[in-house]
């Protein structure tokens, strides 16, 4: 026998990528993007499907942070670590704070004071995770969980 009729055809939810779900080492996941001012207050915020790399999503989140106050620095990780991203930051009058990778041909020098800052964004990640809908991903649509992050994201904020 063959699968049934109801299983034929495109889901109504648009697949598994739609739906910001993928592959990753871990196994099936989602990869939580976001912009934050500080430990509390994530201005942007994107869902991408698994081991999906914050590079691609650069501009959607830089794109998504409010015009003011005008930001003077841009914290990084290694893996933002682009010439493209620079020059993004640099024509925005933003200085780009990200340590240089390790296959990178032309030592590139930044600011070791500012990158302390980083730490702030990991902190809210950390109580982002305290909340196991969002440390575990329970809702099966995109826009379900993507609001289940914005509830957090308020309730972290008002702490």
């Amino acid at each position: 026998m063959g699968a049934s009729t109801r299983r034929r055809g495109a889901k109504k939810t648009g697949g598994q990528a739609s739906q910001a779900l993928g592959r990753a080492r871990g196994g099936f996941s989602t990869t939580l993007h976001a912009g934050c001012l500080d430990e509390k207050l994530s201005v942007a915020r994107e869902l991408t499907s698994g081991a999906r790399h914050d590079a691609p999503v650069f501009e959607v989140i830089f794109a998504q942070g409010p015009a003011l106050p005008q930001l003077e620095y841009a914290v990084m990780d290694k893996g933002s670590d682009s010439d493209q991203i620079r020059q993004h930051l640099q024509a925005q009058e933003v200085t780009p704070v990200i340590p240089p990778r390790q296959n990178r041909n032309q030592a590139i020098r930044y600011a070791t004071e500012p990158y302390r800052l980083r730490g702030k964004v990991e902190r809210f990640f950390n109580k982002m995770k305290h909340f196991p809908r969002v440390a575990t991903r329970y809702e099966q649509l995109r826009q379900t969980f993507l609001a289940i992050i914005h509830v957090v994201a308020l309730w972290v904020m008002s702490k």
